[in-house]
């Protein structure tokens, strides 16, 4: 099961990092960095280090895509690519 884990969340990372460069819409690529944080939370777990997994879960995945959503807001689109 570990081994599986320890292959399957560094895919993702991979794929939400690329994802998250690649995409044209800014409401897109927040929730893929919130989910890239939340994978990084993961993994902080498995490695077995408990309090930079919730600091990176709080932190990360929550209050930052927080504060990023409401800066998404508060922006207008000036094209329409």
């Amino acid at each position: 099961m570990i081994l599986v884990f320890r292959t399957i969340i560094p895919i993702f990372l991979i794929a939400c990092g690329i994802a998250a460069l690649q995409v044209k819409d800014l409401f897109a690529c927040v929730i893929i960095l919130a989910a890239y944080s939340f994978l990084i939370c993961l993994l902080w777990a498995e490695l077995g280090a408990i309090d930079v997994a919730f600091t990176e879960a709080a932190v990360g995945a929550g209050v930052s895509t927080v504060i990023l959503i409401a800066a998404l807001l508060h922006t207008t689109r000036r094209s329409r690519d």
